[in-house]
């Protein structure tokens, strides 16, 4: 498996959209190609799955490994402006790979998670989004795949079959 996780901010996103480079990836092959992109509001972040000949192949029982960017220091747009525009008054650059925000504590998303044994518990992240616990798997799932399917079907919930990632659904009540 030759490909790779880049996670950005929805805001760098629509700055690379708008032709303007800055602190962004330099080190990216030139045979990559996008698979998909997914955009997660919740956690206000980008996923782009790439593929490249060039990466190291990993065994397709582990995650997919997170592209690890090298990035360019001076911000420039690509074409010159027409007007002048101003530096801004920061000196630091800002970092365009997302931060995932700190996990609120939610009840019923923590009593969903003691559901589960601790040995499940350690296969699986929890994620709770506006109605519903998405629960992912952090690995390759073999025999342990249907006792949890069983726990989450026992809490009202479903599995939801994606092109690259899978998880299961579980409606808060």
């Amino acid at each position: 498996m030759k490909i790779r996780i880049i996670k950005l901010t929805p805001e760098s996103l629509a700055g690379l959209l708008q032709g303007k480079v800055s602190n962004f990836i330099t080190n990216l092959p030139s045979d990559a190609e996008i698979l998909d992109i997914k955009i997660d509001l919740f956690t206000k972040q980008v996923s782009i799955v790439v593929r490249s000949d060039s990466f190291e192949d990993v065994a397709e029982n582990l995650p997919i490994p997170e592209f690890q960017p090298s990035r360019t220091v001076e911000s420039k747009p690509i074409a010159k402006p027409v007007v002048s525009v101003k530096p801004q008054v920061s000196t630091e650059p800002k970092s365009m790979i997302a931060k995932l925000p700190q996990p609120q504590p939610n009840r019923m998303g923590s009593k969903m998670e003691n559901e589960f044994s601790p040995e499940q518990r350690k296969l699986l992240s929890f994620t709770v989004k506006e109605d519903c616990v998405v629960v992912k798997p952090v690995m390759f799932l073999k025999a342990e795949w249907d006792d949890i399917n069983e726990v989450v079907r026992s809490l009202g919930g479903k599995w939801v079959k994606g092109d690259i990632i899978s998880y299961w659904e579980i409606p808060l009540q």
